[in-house]
């Protein structure tokens, strides 16, 4: 997958409502020991933490769904992009890769 592929594919998790699908995208998106860090969130490590937590924020989030913004750049093992939440909220994210899938977020509200 290219960068911008992995990335489109990382918010898709965020946009999956079923826990076993959402949990399958992660295990093809993300590193088994990933970690996942953000304002709400800090330090989630591995598959299990972070579907719990996205399912608990559909909760808040309402039909609401996340769309990448800008991939602002891409170097080495990291990118940085922009998302929308909606018309509700923006943000920042700087991921980090290994081995062609996610190892790190770090999330950012705009």
């Amino acid at each position: 997958m290219t960068t911008t592929e992995l990335i489109t594919a990382y918010l898709d998790i965020w946009n999956e409502r079923d826990a076993d699908a959402r949990l399958k995208l992660i295990e093809s998106v993300l590193t088994e020991d990933s970690l996942y860090s953000d304002p709400d969130y800090a330090g989630l490590r591995g598959h299990a933490e972070l579907t719990e937590a996205i399912g608990r924020a559909h909760e808040k989030f309402g039909d609401l769904r996340f769309t990448l913004g800008e991939l602002i750049g891409a170097h080495h093992d990291r990118a940085l992009f922009t998302w929308k939440l909606g018309d509700a909220a923006t943000g920042y994210d700087v991921v980090e890769f290994e081995d062609g899938r996610i190892s790190s977020v770090i999330g950012f509200f705009g």
